[in-house]
Protein backbone atom coordinates (compact mmCIF):
# COMPACT_ATOMS: atom_id res chain seq x y z
CA UNK A 1 0.00 0.00 0.00
CA UNK A 2 1.55 3.88 -0.44
CA UNK A 3 3.00 4.74 2.06
CA UNK A 4 3.23 8.95 2.85
CA UNK A 5 6.29 10.32 0.64
CA UNK A 6 8.41 12.81 2.01
CA UNK A 7 7.51 16.01 0.01
CA UNK A 8 4.28 17.67 0.73
CA UNK A 9 2.75 17.48 -2.79
CA UNK A 10 -0.30 19.71 -0.99
CA UNK A 11 1.70 22.49 -0.62
CA UNK A 12 4.24 22.31 -3.36
CA UNK A 13 4.64 25.12 -5.65
CA UNK A 14 7.90 24.11 -7.42
CA UNK A 15 7.05 22.22 -11.23
CA UNK A 16 6.87 18.64 -10.39
CA UNK A 17 10.17 16.62 -11.66
CA UNK A 18 9.11 13.94 -13.66
CA UNK A 19 11.24 10.97 -15.55
CA UNK A 20 8.99 9.07 -17.89
CA UNK A 21 10.47 5.00 -18.72
CA UNK A 22 8.42 4.31 -21.81
CA UNK A 23 8.06 7.24 -23.05
CA UNK A 24 6.89 6.39 -26.59
CA UNK A 25 4.39 4.06 -25.64
CA UNK A 26 0.18 4.58 -25.38
CA UNK A 27 0.87 5.51 -21.30
CA UNK A 28 3.60 7.61 -22.01
CA UNK A 29 2.16 9.30 -25.19
CA UNK A 30 -0.99 9.99 -22.43
CA UNK A 31 1.39 11.71 -19.76
CA UNK A 32 3.04 13.52 -22.08
CA UNK A 33 -0.35 15.02 -23.44
CA UNK A 34 -1.19 15.84 -19.49
CA UNK A 35 2.09 17.18 -19.29
CA UNK A 36 2.21 19.50 -22.49
CA UNK A 37 -1.54 21.03 -21.26
CA UNK A 38 0.17 21.66 -17.49
CA UNK A 39 3.44 22.85 -18.38
CA UNK A 40 3.74 24.92 -15.21
CA UNK A 41 2.82 22.17 -12.86
CA UNK A 42 5.87 19.43 -14.73
CA UNK A 43 9.51 19.46 -15.80
CA UNK A 44 10.33 16.71 -17.62
CA UNK A 45 13.75 14.97 -16.77
CA UNK A 46 14.45 11.89 -18.63
CA UNK A 47 12.73 10.02 -21.52
CA UNK A 48 13.21 6.52 -22.37
CA UNK A 49 12.15 4.50 -24.87
CA UNK A 50 13.03 0.94 -26.46
CA UNK A 51 13.47 1.83 -30.59
CA UNK A 52 11.46 4.95 -31.68
CA UNK A 53 13.96 7.44 -32.25
CA UNK A 54 12.26 9.81 -34.23
CA UNK A 55 8.81 10.01 -31.59
CA UNK A 56 11.53 9.68 -28.63
CA UNK A 57 13.21 13.17 -30.55
CA UNK A 58 9.90 14.72 -30.84
CA UNK A 59 8.60 14.23 -27.72
CA UNK A 60 11.67 15.19 -25.74
CA UNK A 61 11.91 18.79 -28.08
CA UNK A 62 7.92 19.13 -26.92
CA UNK A 63 8.01 18.73 -23.32
CA UNK A 64 11.89 20.28 -23.00
CA UNK A 65 13.37 16.79 -21.61
CA UNK A 66 17.23 17.24 -20.47
CA UNK A 67 17.54 13.70 -20.94
CA UNK A 68 16.69 11.05 -23.99
CA UNK A 69 17.68 7.59 -23.62
CA UNK A 70 16.88 4.54 -26.29
CA UNK A 71 17.57 1.49 -24.42
CA UNK A 72 18.15 -0.75 -28.07
CA UNK A 73 21.34 1.26 -29.08
CA UNK A 74 20.40 0.61 -32.84
CA UNK A 75 19.07 3.61 -33.37
CA UNK A 76 21.09 6.08 -31.37
CA UNK A 77 23.13 7.61 -34.30
CA UNK A 78 19.36 9.01 -35.21
CA UNK A 79 18.40 10.30 -32.01
CA UNK A 80 21.69 12.10 -31.34
CA UNK A 81 20.94 13.76 -34.89
CA UNK A 82 17.56 14.72 -34.42
CA UNK A 83 18.59 16.31 -31.04
CA UNK A 84 21.98 18.05 -32.21
CA UNK A 85 21.58 21.59 -31.15
CA UNK A 86 18.65 21.26 -28.98
CA UNK A 87 20.56 21.02 -25.36
CA UNK A 88 19.13 17.85 -24.89
CA UNK A 89 21.56 14.74 -23.91
CA UNK A 90 21.35 11.47 -25.69
CA UNK A 91 22.58 7.96 -24.97
CA UNK A 92 21.21 4.42 -25.47
CA UNK A 93 21.83 1.03 -23.68
CA UNK A 94 20.81 -0.97 -21.05
CA UNK A 95 23.46 0.89 -18.50
CA UNK A 96 22.08 4.25 -19.78
CA UNK A 97 18.18 3.72 -19.08
CA UNK A 98 19.24 2.60 -15.85
CA UNK A 99 21.18 5.64 -15.32
CA UNK A 100 17.61 8.02 -16.59
CA UNK A 101 15.93 6.29 -14.17
CA UNK A 102 18.39 6.77 -11.38
CA UNK A 103 18.88 10.65 -11.95
CA UNK A 104 16.93 12.90 -9.38
CA UNK A 105 13.08 13.24 -10.05
CA UNK A 106 9.92 13.58 -7.86
CA UNK A 107 7.99 11.31 -10.02
CA UNK A 108 8.98 7.96 -12.46
CA UNK A 109 6.28 6.93 -14.54
CA UNK A 110 7.11 2.92 -14.93
CA UNK A 111 5.52 2.06 -18.26
CA UNK A 112 8.30 -0.26 -19.86
CA UNK A 113 6.07 -3.11 -21.56
CA UNK A 114 7.80 -6.43 -20.09
CA UNK A 115 9.87 -8.01 -18.83
CA UNK A 116 12.43 -5.50 -20.04
CA UNK A 117 10.94 -2.56 -17.38
CA UNK A 118 11.60 -4.85 -14.47
CA UNK A 119 15.38 -3.26 -13.88
CA UNK A 120 14.81 -0.14 -14.72
CA UNK A 121 11.24 0.22 -12.49
CA UNK A 122 13.76 -1.57 -9.65
CA UNK A 123 16.12 0.90 -9.93
CA UNK A 124 14.26 4.05 -10.10
CA UNK A 125 12.76 3.53 -6.21
CA UNK A 126 14.31 5.75 -4.34
CA UNK A 127 13.87 7.57 -0.57
CA UNK A 128 10.97 10.17 -0.86
CA UNK A 129 10.28 9.42 -4.64
CA UNK A 130 6.96 8.36 -6.17
CA UNK A 131 6.82 5.83 -8.44
CA UNK A 132 3.72 5.76 -11.00
CA UNK A 133 3.43 2.21 -11.95
CA UNK A 134 1.95 0.91 -15.28
CA UNK A 135 4.60 -2.47 -15.52
CA UNK A 136 2.26 -5.20 -15.10
CA UNK A 137 5.92 -7.40 -14.46
CA UNK A 138 7.16 -5.36 -11.17
CA UNK A 139 4.53 -6.99 -9.36
CA UNK A 140 3.32 -10.11 -11.27
CA UNK A 141 6.86 -11.58 -11.61
CA UNK A 142 8.48 -9.56 -8.87
CA UNK A 143 5.88 -8.41 -6.49
CA UNK A 144 7.88 -9.23 -3.10
CA UNK A 145 10.35 -8.23 -4.11
CA UNK A 146 9.31 -4.96 -5.88
CA UNK A 147 7.25 -4.02 -2.22
CA UNK A 148 9.85 -4.57 -0.14
CA UNK A 149 12.38 -1.95 -1.66
CA UNK A 150 9.56 0.25 -1.96
CA UNK A 151 9.01 0.02 1.97
CA UNK A 152 13.12 0.02 2.56
CA UNK A 153 13.45 3.12 0.40
CA UNK A 154 10.48 4.85 2.03
CA UNK A 155 9.42 5.62 -1.61
CA UNK A 156 5.48 5.37 -2.48
CA UNK A 157 3.60 3.52 -5.38
CA UNK A 158 0.56 4.70 -7.22
CA UNK A 159 -1.12 2.99 -9.35
CA UNK A 160 -1.77 3.66 -13.08
CA UNK A 161 -4.04 0.75 -13.75
CA UNK A 162 -7.29 1.89 -13.98
CA UNK A 163 -8.78 -1.37 -11.77
CA UNK A 164 -5.94 -0.84 -9.55
CA UNK A 165 -5.99 3.26 -9.35
CA UNK A 166 -9.77 3.40 -8.71
CA UNK A 167 -9.36 0.92 -5.69
CA UNK A 168 -6.86 3.15 -4.66
CA UNK A 169 -9.15 6.06 -4.70
CA UNK A 170 -12.11 4.10 -2.34
CA UNK A 171 -9.35 2.22 -0.67
CA UNK A 172 -9.46 3.22 3.52
CA UNK A 173 -5.83 3.00 3.45
CA UNK A 174 -5.57 4.19 7.39
CA UNK A 175 -8.02 1.31 8.23
CA UNK A 176 -6.71 -1.60 5.90
CA UNK A 177 -8.75 -4.17 8.84
CA UNK A 178 -11.95 -2.96 7.93
CA UNK A 179 -12.02 -4.05 4.59
CA UNK A 180 -13.97 -7.22 3.57
CA UNK A 181 -13.58 -7.46 0.29
CA UNK A 182 -11.84 -6.07 -2.90
CA UNK A 183 -13.71 -6.13 -6.52
CA UNK A 184 -12.23 -6.22 -9.90
CA UNK A 185 -14.29 -5.40 -12.76
CA UNK A 186 -13.85 -6.96 -16.07
CA UNK A 187 -15.67 -5.82 -19.04
CA UNK A 188 -15.68 -9.89 -20.56
CA UNK A 189 -14.00 -8.85 -23.54
CA UNK A 190 -15.11 -9.22 -27.03
CA UNK A 191 -16.79 -12.74 -26.36
CA UNK A 192 -18.05 -12.69 -23.06
CA UNK A 193 -21.72 -14.15 -25.14
CA UNK A 194 -19.80 -16.39 -27.50
CA UNK A 195 -20.96 -19.60 -27.87
CA UNK A 196 -18.32 -22.70 -25.65
CA UNK A 197 -17.83 -23.96 -28.96
CA UNK A 198 -16.89 -21.41 -31.19
CA UNK A 199 -14.29 -19.93 -28.73
CA UNK A 200 -11.47 -22.55 -30.35
CA UNK A 201 -12.34 -20.77 -33.89
CA UNK A 202 -11.52 -16.95 -32.62
CA UNK A 203 -9.32 -15.24 -35.19
CA UNK A 204 -6.96 -12.81 -34.07
CA UNK A 205 -8.85 -10.08 -35.77
CA UNK A 206 -11.34 -11.02 -33.61
CA UNK A 207 -9.42 -11.10 -30.29
CA UNK A 208 -8.17 -7.98 -30.80
CA UNK A 209 -11.03 -5.50 -31.09
CA UNK A 210 -12.52 -4.66 -27.53
CA UNK A 211 -15.74 -3.58 -26.78
CA UNK A 212 -14.69 -0.54 -24.58
CA UNK A 213 -11.03 0.16 -24.61
CA UNK A 214 -8.22 0.88 -27.15
CA UNK A 215 -5.36 -1.25 -25.95
CA UNK A 216 -2.24 -2.50 -27.55
CA UNK A 217 -2.15 -5.96 -28.79
CA UNK A 218 -0.97 -8.16 -26.06
CA UNK A 219 -2.91 -6.30 -23.71
CA UNK A 220 -6.34 -7.09 -26.17
CA UNK A 221 -5.76 -10.52 -26.11
CA UNK A 222 -5.52 -10.85 -22.44
CA UNK A 223 -8.32 -9.34 -22.11
CA UNK A 224 -10.05 -11.79 -24.75
CA UNK A 225 -8.94 -14.27 -22.62
CA UNK A 226 -9.04 -12.92 -19.32
CA UNK A 227 -6.00 -13.63 -18.08
CA UNK A 228 -5.41 -9.62 -18.04
CA UNK A 229 -7.21 -9.13 -15.50
CA UNK A 230 -5.76 -12.55 -13.44
CA UNK A 231 -2.68 -10.49 -13.29
CA UNK A 232 -4.76 -7.61 -12.25
CA UNK A 233 -5.63 -9.98 -8.93
CA UNK A 234 -2.20 -10.48 -8.66
CA UNK A 235 -1.15 -6.74 -8.24
CA UNK A 236 -3.72 -6.15 -6.46
CA UNK A 237 -2.44 -8.70 -3.87
CA UNK A 238 0.69 -6.92 -3.87
CA UNK A 239 -0.78 -3.62 -3.62
CA UNK A 240 -2.99 -3.01 -0.95
CA UNK A 241 -2.97 -5.07 2.43
CA UNK A 242 -5.40 -7.63 1.52
CA UNK A 243 -5.31 -11.69 1.31
CA UNK A 244 -5.95 -13.54 -1.56
CA UNK A 245 -9.17 -14.47 -0.66
CA UNK A 246 -10.40 -11.18 -0.37
CA UNK A 247 -10.07 -10.62 -4.10
CA UNK A 248 -13.23 -11.26 -6.60
CA UNK A 249 -13.81 -10.05 -9.58
CA UNK A 250 -16.88 -9.17 -11.48
CA UNK A 251 -17.96 -9.07 -15.23
CA UNK A 252 -19.21 -5.69 -15.94
CA UNK A 253 -19.42 -4.68 -19.56
CA UNK A 254 -20.26 -1.00 -19.52
CA UNK A 255 -16.82 -0.42 -18.32
CA UNK A 256 -17.91 2.48 -16.01
CA UNK A 257 -17.22 1.16 -12.67
CA UNK A 258 -13.71 0.31 -12.24
CA UNK A 259 -13.12 -0.96 -8.96
CA UNK A 260 -14.83 -1.48 -5.51
CA UNK A 261 -14.08 -1.75 -2.05
CA UNK A 262 -16.42 -3.39 0.62
CA UNK A 263 -16.58 -2.48 4.17
CA UNK A 264 -17.30 -4.57 7.23
CA UNK A 265 -20.31 -1.94 8.24
CA UNK A 266 -21.72 -2.58 4.62
CA UNK A 267 -20.66 0.32 2.74
CA UNK A 268 -19.13 -0.71 -0.61
CA UNK A 269 -17.20 2.34 -2.16
CA UNK A 270 -16.83 2.07 -6.06
CA UNK A 271 -14.89 4.60 -8.72
CA UNK A 272 -16.32 5.14 -12.17
CA UNK A 273 -15.27 7.08 -15.04
CA UNK A 274 -15.18 6.74 -18.66
CA UNK A 275 -13.20 3.72 -20.00
CA UNK A 276 -9.84 6.43 -20.73
CA UNK A 277 -6.63 5.32 -19.15
CA UNK A 278 -5.52 9.46 -19.20
CA UNK A 279 -8.47 9.47 -15.91
CA UNK A 280 -5.80 7.51 -13.45
CA UNK A 281 -2.52 8.59 -15.34
CA UNK A 282 -3.99 12.55 -14.02
CA UNK A 283 -4.75 11.18 -10.96
CA UNK A 284 -1.04 9.64 -9.79
CA UNK A 285 0.70 12.51 -11.78
CA UNK A 286 -1.41 15.46 -9.52
CA UNK A 287 -2.09 13.03 -6.71
CA UNK A 288 -2.89 14.11 -4.06
CA UNK A 289 -4.57 16.90 -5.66
CA UNK A 290 -6.95 16.66 -8.84
CA UNK A 291 -5.68 17.90 -12.50
CA UNK A 292 -7.31 18.54 -15.83
CA UNK A 293 -7.69 15.80 -17.90
CA UNK A 294 -9.44 15.64 -21.13
CA UNK A 295 -11.80 13.10 -21.14
CA UNK A 296 -15.19 12.29 -21.91
CA UNK A 297 -17.57 12.70 -18.82
CA UNK A 298 -19.70 9.90 -17.83
CA UNK A 299 -23.16 10.49 -18.25
CA UNK A 300 -24.84 7.63 -15.91
CA UNK A 301 -28.33 8.91 -17.43
CA UNK A 302 -27.16 7.95 -21.14
CA UNK A 303 -25.84 4.20 -20.15
CA UNK A 304 -29.06 4.12 -18.29
CA UNK A 305 -28.24 0.84 -16.08
CA UNK A 306 -25.18 -0.94 -15.08
CA UNK A 307 -25.00 -5.17 -14.75
CA UNK A 308 -22.38 -7.58 -13.17
CA UNK A 309 -21.88 -11.04 -13.09
CA UNK A 310 -19.49 -13.71 -11.94
CA UNK A 311 -17.16 -14.54 -14.15
CA UNK A 312 -17.52 -18.11 -16.29
CA UNK A 313 -14.14 -19.99 -15.97
CA UNK A 314 -14.98 -22.73 -18.19
CA UNK A 315 -15.04 -20.11 -21.08
CA UNK A 316 -12.04 -18.08 -19.26
CA UNK A 317 -9.63 -21.00 -17.99
CA UNK A 318 -6.79 -18.51 -18.05
CA UNK A 319 -8.38 -16.38 -14.93
CA UNK A 320 -8.63 -19.58 -13.23
CA UNK A 321 -4.69 -20.01 -13.87
CA UNK A 322 -3.89 -16.81 -12.87
CA UNK A 323 -6.13 -17.14 -9.53
CA UNK A 324 -4.49 -21.02 -9.39
CA UNK A 325 -0.67 -19.12 -9.55
CA UNK A 326 -1.72 -16.24 -6.86
CA UNK A 327 -2.68 -19.41 -4.53
CA UNK A 328 0.58 -21.36 -5.63
CA UNK A 329 3.01 -18.52 -4.54
CA UNK A 330 6.58 -18.23 -5.23
CA UNK A 331 7.58 -18.12 -9.20
CA UNK A 332 4.34 -19.37 -10.17
CA UNK A 333 3.29 -16.15 -11.42
CA UNK A 334 6.18 -15.32 -13.32
CA UNK A 335 5.95 -18.56 -15.01
CA UNK A 336 2.01 -17.85 -15.77
CA UNK A 337 3.37 -14.37 -17.17
CA UNK A 338 6.16 -15.54 -19.29
CA UNK A 339 4.03 -18.29 -20.67
CA UNK A 340 0.97 -16.28 -21.28
CA UNK A 341 3.20 -13.57 -23.26
CA UNK A 342 4.69 -16.87 -25.51
CA UNK A 343 1.50 -18.06 -26.32
CA UNK A 344 -0.08 -15.33 -27.00
CA UNK A 345 2.51 -13.69 -29.83
CA UNK A 346 2.11 -17.66 -31.08
CA UNK A 347 -1.24 -16.54 -31.18
CA UNK A 348 -1.08 -13.33 -33.15
CA UNK A 349 1.49 -15.30 -36.09
CA UNK A 350 -1.09 -17.99 -36.53
CA UNK A 351 1.01 -20.87 -35.05
CA UNK A 352 -2.41 -22.19 -32.50
CA UNK A 353 -5.70 -21.43 -31.73
CA UNK A 354 -7.46 -18.84 -29.16
CA UNK A 355 -7.87 -21.64 -26.51
CA UNK A 356 -4.46 -23.05 -26.96
CA UNK A 357 -3.01 -20.03 -24.92
CA UNK A 358 -4.35 -21.10 -21.42
CA UNK A 359 -3.38 -24.96 -22.41
CA UNK A 360 0.06 -23.86 -23.02
CA UNK A 361 -0.27 -21.47 -19.72
CA UNK A 362 -1.35 -24.25 -18.03
CA UNK A 363 0.98 -27.27 -19.51
CA UNK A 364 3.93 -24.79 -18.63
CA UNK A 365 2.83 -24.15 -15.00
CA UNK A 366 2.26 -28.00 -14.66
CA UNK A 367 5.60 -28.95 -15.93
CA UNK A 368 7.29 -26.16 -13.74
CA UNK A 369 5.69 -26.99 -10.50
CA UNK A 370 6.36 -30.80 -11.01
CA UNK A 371 10.15 -29.87 -11.16
CA UNK A 372 10.28 -27.45 -7.94
CA UNK A 373 11.68 -24.21 -10.11
CA UNK A 374 8.63 -21.86 -8.65
CA UNK A 375 9.98 -21.58 -5.02
CA UNK A 376 10.55 -17.58 -4.26
CA UNK A 377 12.69 -15.56 -5.88
CA UNK A 378 16.00 -13.88 -3.86
CA UNK A 379 16.69 -11.18 -6.69
CA UNK A 380 15.65 -10.20 -10.36
CA UNK A 381 18.39 -12.10 -11.70
CA UNK A 382 15.78 -15.23 -10.11
CA UNK A 383 13.05 -13.57 -11.82
CA UNK A 384 14.32 -12.91 -15.00
CA UNK A 385 15.88 -16.92 -15.58
CA UNK A 386 12.66 -17.96 -14.75
CA UNK A 387 11.40 -15.99 -17.19
CA UNK A 388 13.88 -16.91 -19.29
CA UNK A 389 12.58 -20.63 -19.05
CA UNK A 390 9.71 -20.24 -19.14
CA UNK A 391 9.18 -18.55 -22.14
CA UNK A 392 11.40 -21.25 -23.59
CA UNK A 393 9.15 -24.27 -22.23
CA UNK A 394 6.42 -22.98 -23.65
CA UNK A 395 7.86 -22.49 -27.27
CA UNK A 396 9.18 -25.98 -27.10
CA UNK A 397 5.52 -27.22 -26.71
CA UNK A 398 4.39 -25.14 -28.95
CA UNK A 399 6.79 -26.45 -31.82
CA UNK A 400 6.02 -29.60 -30.29
CA UNK A 401 2.05 -29.16 -30.92
CA UNK A 402 2.33 -27.99 -34.42
CA UNK A 403 4.59 -31.13 -35.15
Amino acid sequence: MPVPAKTDYNTRTSPIRVTMLGATGSIGQSAADLIARNPDRFEVVSLVANSSAKALAEMAISLKAKNAVLSDPENFEILKGLLAGTGIEASAGEAAVLEAADRDADLVIGAIVGAAGLAPTMAAIKPGRRIALANKECLVCAGDLFMAKIAAAGAEILPVDSEHNAIFQVFEAAEPDSVEKVILTASGGPFRTFALKDMAQVTPQQALKHPNWDMGARISIDSATMMNKGFEVIEAYHLFPIESDQLEVLVHPQSAVHGLVQYRDGSLLAQLGSPDMRTPIAHCMAYPRRMEAPVQRLDLASLGSLTFEKPDLARFPALRLALEALRSGGQAPAVLNAADETAVAAFLKGAIGFMDIPAAVEETLNAFAASGEISAAGSVEDVLNVDRDARQWTADWILRKAA
